[in-house]
């Protein structure tokens, strides 16, 4: 039984704005191997560099033969190019990706949006599955985002459709990495997490998060979130914040999308009700009622490994249909 289970895998790589993960992955979708690497340094040809020798470390340590690598990419990918189109948060703009990894590394690939793989790990195997309906947030870096609708994945016209953080909501509001303004990610994302953070230690000095950057932590969306749970009131109301700003995001995808679930992973799921009852209690009030009686706002079943196990079942999915 091991030996038939260890006969199939793949890699999953997902590929956000300030992390790579990479792992084996079996037919049950268990991950045997995992590499994690940072993103947010070199250029172009270093992160690839970088990236092909996790790639190969993690196929050097899968129990049988790998038979492809499934990418789910932080940015608005141009299917017809074969192209990344953008990615504000990666050098990776003009890339032709699938191709590049293909002849790199020797086994078939498979390249979607990190938000697109995400939807589809849920919708055929997680929080969303059986759904005909549900829409997708990755909250990390920024948010992306992934759509099914009437019981199938949406990428729009190019491959490059989703892309829920850029939507704006707040007029000449502060400036987002894309160079746009005002938009929805700057201000619902881990790392608004992070600078709702930094303005919770100038207003509360005497709290724990205000202690723990006096003595020189970075004050992150990964850090209010472990201080929250910790139950430091400063943290809990930067992350209560954020949480009442992804709310007013999801009332406009409720109300135009009409969805059954809206499934949220991505890195600041860690803070979990703390940032979805807030979100959940926007999204009651201020969706129009008969749409936002009938969404149910819930947590991604793989967390935030999502866009990984996603990428694998992507890998799958075209070796089934090779």
């Amino acid at each position: 039984m091991v030996a038939a289970v260890a006969a199939n895998c793949v890699i999953g790589v997902d590929i956000g704005g300030t992390k790579m993960l990479v792992g084996v992955v079996d037919e049950s979708l268990g991950v045997l191997h995992r590499i994690q690497h940072s993103t947010d340094e070199g250029d172009t040809t270093e992160l690839l560099d970088r990236l092909a020798e996790m790639i190969d470390e993690a196929i050097e340590a899968a129990p049988g033969e790998v038979l492809g690598v499934g990418f789910g990419v932080a940015g608005i990918l141009d299917a017809k190019a074969g192209m990344i189109a953008a990615s504000p948060h990666l050098p990776l703009v003009g890339v032709p990706f699938e191709a590049l990894m293909g002849e790199r590394l020797g086994v078939p690939v498979a390249v979607d949006n990190d938000g697109n793989t995400s939807m589809l790990a849920e919708w055929l195997h997680g929080a969303a599955k059986g759904a005909s309906d549900a829409v997708m947030l990755t909250v990390g870096t920024g948010i992306g985002g992934g759509i099914v609708a009437n019981g199938g994945l949406v990428r729009g016209s190019s491959g490059g459709g989703a892309e829920f953080g850029h939507m704006v909501v707040e007029q000449d509001g502060e400036q987002c990495s894309c160079g746009g303004r005002g938009h929805f990610e700057w201000y619902a994302s881990g790392d608004a997490i992070g600078r709702a953070g930094e303005r919770a230690v100038a207003a509360n000095p005497d709290s724990a998060l205000a202690l723990a950057a006096a003595e020189a932590r970075e004050v992150t969306g990964a850090l209010v979130t472990e201080l929250a749970h910790d139950g430091d009131a400063a943290s809990i109301e930067a992350i209560v914040e954020v949480g009442s700003r992804l709310g007013q995001g999801m009332v406009s995808i409720a109300n135009i999308f009409n969805p059954e679930l809206i499934v949220v992973g991505g890195g600041a799921i860690a803070a979990g009700d703390l940032l979805l009852d807030p979100a959940r209690q926007v999204v009651a009030r201020e969706a129009l009622a008969s749409l936002g009686a009938n969404v149910s706002v819930v947590p991604a079943e793989f967390g935030a490994d999502a866009g990984l196990i996603g990428a694998a079942v992507l890998a799958f999915e075209q070796l089934a249909q090779s």
